[in-house]
């Protein structure tokens, strides 16, 4: 009774994770031999803090990530269009977290391992294909092994073999023309610390944030920040390669006077930490159906959607949690797999599309078409009350709004510390 998963990013970690507290046996499967913090900052949304607490994470989440306070949208200009609290600021029992990518990916590792054994995840052996038995699954791996075991879980990513086998003429992720560049930078946090920012509209835009707590000695702290230019969709991008170094004399000029007083962007790109990184902003079209017998997707390989909301990694944690309920429920079968995928496929579905248009950044293009992003008060423009709908309906679609969740029984409950 083994569960095979393909990859060990967030997804994949998480399941796993939450397949050892259940007591289910499982292997994962890495195409990378050697695993690195890569990447730059992501946010864990309540819902899905709440499953990482649940795994008896919270103290290491404390270690490395920052309890986001504030999320708001400006104009090209710094003026506030929505500003609300997040987290246990808003109401939550629990917080959000802004955090690097690579460091909660290798503390999760860590995590792992040290509940299950080093060698429950086997690095330099990718998945290629599955082939299917009527009691079984097949995995053939790039190391030239293969792996039997009674279901598969397909969290390798954006470029999922598994999917592509479910869907060999998909093709290459979708580009909606925009490009986004993101860095780490030493730079003093605004809006009282802890806060998240995004400014401008759809074809130009800065996200900033910091992702470690503050020196008390130089008021400074890591600063995640995103540049987004929307440019010529007929220009030849490096599909193969979403993690391609970047030189910031392509994309500074652009940002140059985005100087707001209490945040400037352009000396925080100037002032970047380490590579900056390229990342054409992409997706997939939703699916007709994750699950091909004992086979199913989960986290990117499932549903990629634009990286809007702030919501990726959070929907990954909860696809983990939600199957491991399923499992639980329906033992290590496909039934298990049709359950999971009936009820978080059209969720899913509705988060991808809602990103492609009507996500909660919505509103910054929304202020850029009426008044060209100047106005006395944001009223005059939107009402505050239509803001805040707004806001909220994305939260819903999402599964972390905040009467919602505080009231929800949790998925599966915190781990037995006794059994571990």
């Amino acid at each position: 009774m083994t569960v095979l998963i393909a990859g060990a990013g967030i997804a994949g970690l998480a399941m796993g994770l939450t397949l050892h507290q259940l007591g289910i046996p499982f292997r994962i499967y890495e195409r990378v031999g050697e695993m690195r913090p890569l990447g730059v900052g992501i946010n864990i949304q309540p819902n899905a803090v709440r499953e990482l607490y649940d795994l008896g994470l919270q103290p290491r989440l404390d270690a490395i990530g920052v309890r986001t306070r504030q999320y708001g949208f400006y104009t090209k200009t710094g003026l506030e269009i929505w500003a609300e609290p997040r987290g246990q600021f808003a109401g939550y029992t629990w917080p959000q977290y802004s955090i690097h990518r690579g460091q909660l990916q290798m503390m999760l590792l860590d995590e792992l391992r040290l509940r299950a054994g080093a060698d429950c995840v086997v690095t330099g052996a990718g998945v290629l294909r599955y082939e299917t038995r009527p009691q079984s699954v097949r995995l053939i791996l790039s190391d030239g092994t293969t792996a039997e075991g009674d279901l598969v879980i397909a969290a390798d990513g954006i470029r999922s073999a598994i999917r592509a086998q479910m869907l060999p003429d998909e093709g290459e992720p979708i580009w909606n023309g925009a490009i986004m560049w993101r860095g780490v930078s030493r730079a003093a946090p605004f809006l009282g610390g802890a806060a998240m920012i995004l400014s401008g509209h759809d074809t130009q835009r800065f996200v900033a944030y910091p992702i470690s707590a503050t020196d008390p000695e130089t008021g400074l702290a890591d600063m995640n920040w995103i540049a987004e230019l929307r440019v010529d969709p007929g220009r030849t991008m490096a599909k193969g390669d979403w993690n391609k170094p970047a030189d910031p004399a392509e994309f500074l000029p652009a940002f140059e006077d985005w100087d707001f007083g209490w945040v400037n962007c352009p000396e925080m790109i100037r002032n970047v930490a380490g590579p900056v990184y390229e990342y054409p902003m992409v997706d997939r079209e939703p699916m007709a159906r994750w699950t091909d017998g004992r086979v199913t997707l989960t986290g990117d390989a499932a549903h990629a959607t634009y990286p809007v909301g702030s919501n990726g990694a959070s929907q990954a944690i909860i696809d983990a949690r939600k199957l491991g309920a399923a499992l639980r429920d329906h033992g290590v079968t496909p039934a298990a797999l049709e359950t999971y995928e009936a009820e978080m496929r059209p969720r899913a579905e509705g988060i991808l599309r809602a990103n492609r248009g009507a996500g909660p950044d919505a509103v910054m293009q929304m202020v850029e078409d009426r008044c060209a992003g100047v106005f006395d008060k944001i009223d005059d423009v939107i009402p505050r009350a239509d803001l805040a709908a707004h806001a909220e309906k994305y939260k819903r679609l999402s599964g972390f709004s905040i009467d919602v969740l505080n009231a929800q029984p949790a998925i599966l409950g915190p781990m037995d510390r006794a059994a571990e």
